[in-house]
């Protein structure tokens, strides 16, 4: 697995045109077409096929080479409530290994007329200051509004051709679709989003998610072009249970893992963790609603480039590793669709196959660090007693209710870097979490470590 830390400064070239006191982005003439063909580069040995929801590993003679491409599916800007410039944003992330990246603002792409204000946000001296260092004095256009400084943000075309490289970063267009029922949030991000699509609003949490997701797969539909939504941190402001969740038709991803501190990730006495809720969904999506499975996504839903602590929302806590041919949009959505990834705060994998009846993990282990992988799943015909969670009154409260044991059980554990989990017979599914010793540099919860979430797999 390869890990691109090479730091890449380019500062756009001076043009002979400015509006006002600074200057637009690059020509068209500059921008790389992300859907192009890219060499992918070696991922010894391995070719994957997606047959009947399964992953068949092939050899590299038969088809082209996969590697895998790290990247994050949920980032903030000052287009919305972040606190730094897009392209300094994208800039960091491509500096720090990154291949792809989406900045998902809220009900906002990145296109449009943008003015804000260094009174708008914190920090925002040390966010010109650090844009400047970088792209230039002139490079953001900047304008005297009733003797205020006012800066033009600039949009997705303009600054994508300073940054992407074939085979190396890839800026990928999205939006957090931010919506809700009464009190209680529904955010949606969609992924390679064409047009922008409105907050949607209905009169349940439930018909808010089907309708924003709908509108996504619509788009695609009209567009032609890959595309897919995925529901973000349902434990937001408890805003999705589990049922809620398990009944979105047309829905493949969630966040297993989010690295804002405010989206309560392992829940609370009440509260299911997302790592519960997730095999409730599993084991009634796959055992009693006849849907597919959901696969869960790590992301870090940055938010404060400045600030840094457990109380804040800080790049580099979560990510995704796809394991694709090329990267180019298309590619990384279909490896995502077929459940080609797994979800880290920090553990890499060295091998990852699922293949018959057989499943085998491998770490890409660091020295000094002690590791723990876990296989879960549910069985077919499993207990499906459930019961709502009640108040001290004795009154039912709005949260995921209350399950056997039996739905996500450990059916093995192996203490080291390597593992491997042949089905019985009769797994709904089995799924895979990695957990490590390492400390977590700067966490969203004291203590947490680094880990990784392997995608359901359905033994055959």
């Amino acid at each position: 697995m390869e890990d691109d830390r090479g730091r890449h400064h380019a500062k756009p070239k001076p043009e002979s045109k400015t509006r006002l006191h600074g200057r637009r982005g690059p020509p068209l003439a500059r921008w790389h077409d992300p859907s192009s063909n890219l060499p992918g580069r070696g991922f010894p040995g391995l070719a994957i096929l997606a047959v009947a929801g399964l992953l068949v590993l092939l050899p590299a003679a038969l088809a082209a080479e996969a590697r895998w491409w790290k990247g994050n599916l949920h980032t903030h800007s000052l287009w919305s409530d972040g606190d730094d410039f897009p392209e300094s944003i994208a800039a960091w992330y491509k500096d720090h290994g990154y291949h792809f990246l989406a900045l998902s603002d809220h009900n906002r792409m990145l296109e449009g007329e943008q003015w804000v204000t260094g009174s708008m946000k914190n920090h925002f001296p040390e966010a010109l200051e650090k844009n400047r260092r970088r792209f230039g004095g002139d490079w953001l256009v900047q304008r005297t509004l009733q003797g205020t400084n006012q800066y033009q943000l600039k949009t997705l075309a303009e600054f994508r051709g300073l940054l992407e490289q074939p085979g190396r970063f890839l800026m990928i267009p999205s939006k957090e679709i931010t919506s809700g029922h009464l009190s209680f949030p529904v955010h949606i991000n969609a992924t390679n989003l064409r047009r922008k699509i409105p907050a949607q609003g209905d009169t349940n949490v439930l018909d808010v998610m089907q309708r924003g997701v709908d509108a996504v797969l619509e788009q695609r539909r009209q567009t032609g072009q890959p595309m897919f939504p995925h529901i973000n941190h349902p434990n937001f402001g408890w805003g999705i249970t589990a049922e809620d969740l398990m009944q979105v038709r047309g829905e493949r991803f969630f966040e297993v893992y989010n690295g804002n501190p405010a989206v309560h990730n392992v829940g609370d006495t009440v509260h299911a963790g997302m790592e519960r809720m997730w095999d409730i969904v599993l084991a009634r999506r796959l055992g009693k609603l006849d849907l597919p499975p959901m696969h869960g996504l790590a992301v870090d839903d940055f938010h404060h480039y400045h600030r840094h602590g457990s109380d804040q929302s800080n790049q580099g806590r979560g990510w995704v590793m796809v394991r694709s041919e090329q990267l180019d949009a298309p590619s990384l959505v279909a490896a995502l669709e077929s459940g080609d990834f797994y979800g880290s705060s920090g553990v890499s994998l060295r091998r990852l196959e699922r293949t018959g009846n057989t499943m085998r993990v491998e770490v890409e282990a660091e020295p000094g660090v002690n590791y723990t992988i876990r296989f879960v799943g549910t069985r077919r015909g499993f207990d499906a007693t459930r019961s709502p969670v009640m108040s001290a009154k004795g009154e039912p409260i709005r949260a995921t209710w209350r399950y056997s044991h039996r739905i996500g059980e450990t059916l093995a554990v192996s203490v080291g870097p390597r593992a491997r989990y042949t089905a019985r017979g009769g797994e709904l599914y089995v799924r895979a979490v990695v957990t490590s010793s390492e400390r977590i540099a700067n966490p969203s919860r004291k203590g947490e470590t680094a880990a990784a979430w392997i995608q359901p797999w359905q033994p055959r």
